[in-house]
């Protein structure tokens, strides 16, 4: 059943790509989804289109960046939360946990336009007096009809003034002010990057730790200010730290299953280690002088350069029953958009 969420459509369309402001980007041409579509049963479809290279999501092995995946499902949470859930513009997203693995043979950039379909179920909706405040999100995701993989997620929603007392009332110019200086990034080619500015990792005395280098400057990390290190520059950061462990140029991360148990502040220096777990998986862990920040696991996986390889069973990919055209959002609500964060002890910001 098609649903338009109170958003003054007369009917499903699809759209070039949805405004900015529902996926919680300043720049239009970060944004990735197209469309969607809201059935019963807190069942959504998204739509995406991936673009061929990417400044920063760039492919490696005739491969989409894996993070590109982590990074469309990211929009699916301020998007389903405004369009589906009611959640209004300057409210909190917040990441509690994030999971998700691709098939490498599945990810393979290919000569057609990339359109992608996100199939998401919403479980565990809470909400109080009427507002949303955590729930859980599954994806199962394909590329032009071929299944590449899964993500899961639980993310909180916080108000602006919950925001503000949890987190203080310390401005955003401030925050970006009192960020540590950059220490120098290790070389491009050991992280699995080809440009200096998109190196998140510094070396220290232990080869298995690295210092974070937050750039509060840089397009796509910080793409907008926010008072905290964001959960996809984390998420970059255990990417960037397992390639530096696992030398080969062919590697790729195909998995990752994370918590978010602390904030991690822009003001002081934070610190990932990695070690090995069992066959292909590493442990990683991000750390600031306060605690654990981020803990999980990370896999990366040998994948051939111009061969489909051997991909894990991600299992079957069932649409939702009734699923209708998704919708356009180019009329969409234009108010200010939301910054994204995080409200109890530990946690980091969705976008």
């Amino acid at each position: 059943m098609s649903n338009s969420c109170g958003l003054g459509h007369d009917g499903p369309r699809l759209t070039e790509r949805v405004p900015q402001e529902l996926v919680h980007k300043l720049a239009s041409e970060e944004v990735l989804l197209t469309g969607w579509t809201t059935h019963d049963d807190d069942r959504h479809t998204v739509h995406a289109r991936w673009p061929g290279f990417h400044t920063f999501y760039w492919p490696r092995n005739r491969r989409f960046d894996p993070l590109l995946f982590v990074e469309t499902v990211r929009q699916t949470f301020p998007l389903l939360s405004h369009v589906a859930y009611g959640v209004p513009f300057g409210s909190h997203l917040v990441w509690d946990d994030f999971s998700f693995e691709v098939a490498p043979w599945a990810m393979l950039v290919p000569r057609a336009p990339a359109d992608v379909v996100l199939e998401i179920t919403c479980t565990d909706v809470r909400t109080r007096k009427g507002c949303l405040v955590s729930m859980t999100m599954d994806a199962a995701a394909s590329l032009n009809g071929r299944r590449i993989g899964n993500a899961r997620t639980r993310f909180t929603n916080h108000s602006p003034a919950v925001y503000r007392r949890l987190r203080g009332r310390r401005d955003l110019a401030e925050k970006h002010h009192g960020a540590s200086p950059l220490p120098p990034a290790v070389l491009p080619a050991t992280v699995g990057h080809c440009l200096p500015e998109n190196v998140v990792l510094a070396s220290t005395e232990r080869s298995d730790r690295w210092q974070l280098r937050a750039d509060t400057d840089h397009a796509v990390l910080f793409d907008h200010p926010v008072d905290h290190a964001p959960g996809m520059l984390l998420l970059e950061a255990l990417r960037q730290a397992a390639h530096a462990t696992c030398s080969a140029t062919n590697s790729m991360v195909t998995g990752m299953s994370v918590s978010f148990e602390n904030w991690v502040e822009l003001d002081a220096a934070a610190w990932i280690s990695v070690k090995p777990l069992r066959h292909n998986v590493l442990r990683a862990v991000i750390e600031q002088e306060h605690g654990t920040g981020l803990s999980g696991e990370v896999t990366i996986e040998a994948v051939p350069a111009r061969t489909a390889g051997s991909p894990r069973p991600l299992g079957p990919l069932e649409p939702p029953h009734g699923t209708d055209a998704p919708h356009s959002s180019s009329d969409a609500g234009r108010e200010a958009v939301g910054l994204v964060g995080y409200a109890a002890a530990a946690g980091c910001g969705v976008g």
